[in-house]
């Protein structure tokens, strides 16, 4: 009670369900802390009673707390779940983020405004049906605390997605940290999002606050979650379902306050049975899954993109190029196995080739050259998973003249996991350069430093 004051708030107490139902039919509460077990049934049995359910968060305490009762709480609707006994720090922690029903409704009446824009949400660009309905239900969880997982293949833009997500959420002042597991060296990893202390290993003479300890308030965004130790995916669980951690060398337990949004161009499932991803993390991130449609189902979205790129190269430069109907059209005809982020490669090369104009002749060509087409791989019955693994990525660097980055877009995987590979299998069993790799070279060059920054982005 004295929590909940401090934090502004006035109480009421039900010592059962059926008190819980008049107290919620006589007023609609801004929050609602249920406990799970009541003398009269089940807590999550009132979700149902709740009918101010847009402008009422729900928060789930438990002593039997379990991955399965938190995910179905959090599916129907619950913003957090706390454990008995209760961290009082973590549950100021969330009263202190809960909107009033005032300003609730004016941050709805925002998100609807903005759906109204021209193809315009957060940091996200594009119009299409499907980019609409994404936006819509961007904007139902933003506000909330749950884990968003966010699935699409890579260039779709889910970095851009986790970002907007923060941005409308309540922790938009806080920090938002992006991490892309796949970038960070297995040895190392454990150290960046967890932090280490002086001394805890050769190397470490000072100590280093992980990912965890500074986006503490805010967002940290796990890019490619596949790609991280199964270990540590163990430890990642841990701190979801406790909101502690500890340093690399230290016994002392830090609290954190952080929302997770993950992503992953794989298929979970398959990563699941793979080995890559454990089931426990998998429905404990699963929350609320999103998925970021890939650019060749999102129709005029390729003009408006493309159009969106040339006026960032025009205003960095300090130029006025245009792209004629002839060059738009002819974007709409490609599919675009690197989504976005293939689209704002392709749009950097023409701008840097063409002189005022950009059309069809200046794309065409290269778009030609790109297409993932005319290659066949026969696998015989009987070949083992390993080999049909391999001859795929070597068939698709043939395909790609080399270009590692282009062949990792098309298969669905990091460029990292085909370092990984390719690692595996050996320098006696890959390709000679002159045979596969004779364009990589030509392929980075053609792109100055000063205008690549962005690229990652698209993830």
């Amino acid at each position: 009670m004295e929590i909940t004051a401090a934090e502004g708030f006035t109480a009421a107490v039900a010592g059962n369900i059926r008190d819980a139902q008049i107290q919620i039919a006589c007023q609609r509460p801004d929050v609602v802390l249920i406990d799970l077990k009541l003398p009269d049934g089940n807590g999550m049995d009132l979700f149902n009673d709740i009918e101010s359910r847009a402008t009422t968060e729900i928060i789930l305490i438990t002593g039997h707390a379990s991955v399965e009762t938190a995910v179905d709480a959090l599916r129907l609707g619950a913003t957090d779940y706390l454990t008995k006994p209760i961290n009082f720090r973590r549950l100021k922690a969330l009263l202190s983020r809960v909107p009033r029903t005032a300003d609730l409704k004016t941050e709805i009446g925002a998100l609807r405004t903005e759906l109204r824009r021209l193809g315009h949400f957060g940091q996200m660009l594009g119009a299409a049906p499907v980019m609409q309905k994404l936006y819509n239900h961007i904007g139902r969880v933003a506000p909330t605390e749950a884990t968003v997982l966010l699935l699409g293949e890579s260039g779709t833009g889910k970095e851009l997605a986790a970002q907007t997500i923060h941005d409308l959420s309540l922790r938009q002042k806080h920090p938002f940290l992006p991490v892309n597991c796949g970038a960070i060296s297995p040895q190392l990893i454990e150290s960046e999002i967890f932090g280490h202390e002086k001394g805890s290993f050769t190397g470490a003479d000072r100590q280093h606050k992980g990912y965890f300890e500074r986006a503490n308030g805010g967002t940290l965004f796990l890019d490619e979650i596949t790609e991280m130790p199964i270990e540590l995916q163990v430890k990642l669980l841990r701190v979801l379902e406790t909101g502690s951690f500890m340093r690399i060398g230290s016994n002392q337990e830090l609290e954190t306050d952080v929302r997770i949004i993950a992503a992953t161009n794989r298929e979970p499932e398959d990563a699941i049975e793979e080995g890559k991803l454990r089931l426990d993390l998998y429905h404990r991130l699963n929350v609320f899954p999103l998925k970021i449609p890939p650019l060749r189902e999102r129709g005029a979205d390729i003009e408006l993109l493309a159009q969106h790129f040339l006026d960032e190269f025009n205003a960095a430069h300090a130029t006025s190029k245009v792209l004629l109907p002839d060059g738009a059209a002819c974007l709409g005809t490609y599919h675009w196995p690197g989504n976005v982020r293939e689209l704002r490669n392709y749009m950097q090369r023409a701008f840097i080739l063409s002189d005022q104009t950009i059309d069809a002749a200046a794309l065409t060509p290269t778009m030609a050259t790109h297409a993932p087409t005319g290659l066949t791989l026969a696998i015989p019955v009987g070949t083992s998973l390993a080999d049909v693994d391999r001859k795929l990525i070597f068939a698709t660097l043939e395909l790609c003249g080399g270009v590692k980055k282009r062949a990792a877009d098309i298969l669905g995987i990091s460029l990292k996991t085909l370092y990984n590979r390719l690692e595996e299998y050996g320098p006696d069993e890959l390709p000679q350069k002159s045979e596969y790799f004779y364009n990589e070279e030509k392929e980075h060059s053609v792109f100055p430093k000063d205008v690549l920054h962005k690229n990652d982005l698209y993830g």
